[in-house]
């Protein structure tokens, strides 16, 4: 298809399923073929093993006293693949209560998680990059128990004292059934809420920092009440990739999702660019002939 880079899970339970005993072996056959097709991985950490997690607790469930766990976890990961895979996404969507392990979003609390582990991936592998946030796009109201508002999250975090332990934002750009040019506003979900996050950034002095699209783009289902036609999610995903090409802030866009391993028989089979069979759809054509410069 064209693209330079590609972002997969490292399940944190599936590499260290007991304390201080790693299995690498499927995570370097991905890194491994990755890279023989040109592409630039980057590895997003999460899932709980057992043994770090109560029983019976969610798998994004993490006490404070296991950050030391997962910074172990981090650092190994960090060393294991110095040259290889240099950015690493901690957590995901840690501002809706799914990915927080069942509990009120915490920004203070996600904010001492990077902490733990930036210092020790540092010295692990000094190439390394922390990329904070990976924040879910929504509209959530002051209080709402299940989810924050990224905007308010990230500023949080700014105020908890994250700035100084992460080196890239990862973020979560989304369209619904907004163009891909519209203009960003806080009351909208639209793909340029982007430069609202970077807005937060800047308001912290941290400008120096870039942000990397980790997951986004557009749905094509014919019933679901966020969807665009399939016509209109090609035209979206190219004026993205376009947008992101002329910023000088953003270095990847990478959107959601390539494939899923089997059909959900959701909405959710509608934002791939390929069947579970490995069949394209025509926006992966699309964007192919956009990486051939066609």
């Amino acid at each position: 298809m064209g693209a330079p880079y590609v972002v997969e899970f490292f399940p944190w339970a599936y590499i260290e399923n007991q304390k201080g005993e790693f299995d690498w072996d499927h995570a370097d056959a991905l890194v491994d073929h990755a890279r023989q097709q040109g592409l630039t991985v980057i590895a997003r950490l999460g899932f709980v093993p057992p043994w770090a997690r109560p029983e019976g607790a969610s798998t994004s469930y993490l006490d404070p006293e296991q950050y030391n766990d997962l910074a172990d976890f981090v650092a190994a990961v960090a060393e294991h693949y110095q040259g290889r895979v240099n950015d690493l996404t901690i957590w995901n969507e840690p501002n809706v209560n799914f990915e927080w392990g069942q509990r009120p979003p915490d920004p203070a609390a996600y904010t001492e998680l990077l902490k733990a582990v930036y210092t020790r991936a540092h010295e692990k592998n000094p190439d390394v990059k922390i990329l904070a946030g990976a924040l879910a796009p929504n509209l959530a109201s002051p209080g709402t128990p299940d989810a924050m508002n990224d905007l308010a999250f990230l500023d949080q975090m700014y105020q908890a004292g994250a700035k100084n332990y992460f080196d890239a934002l990862a973020v979560h750009a989304y369209g619904w059934k907004a163009p891909a040019e519209e203009a960003p506003s806080p009351d909208r979900v639209n793909f340029r809420r982007t430069e609202l996050l970077h807005n937060v950034m800047l308001k912290y002095g941290d400008d120096a920092k870039h942000v990397m699209l980790t997951e986004g783009g557009w749905n094509d289902h014919p019933r679901w009440t966020k969807a665009v036609t399939p016509a209109e999610r090609i035209q979206n995903t190219i004026k993205a990739y376009d947008w992101c090409e002329r910023t000088d802030w953003v270095d990847v866009c990478a959107l959601w999702v390539f494939r899923t391993p089997a059909p959900t028989y959701t909405f959710n089979d509608y934002f791939s660019f390929v069947t579970p069979d490995f069949d394209p759809k025509p926006i992966y054509y699309e964007v192919q002939k956009y990486a051939r410069g066609e």
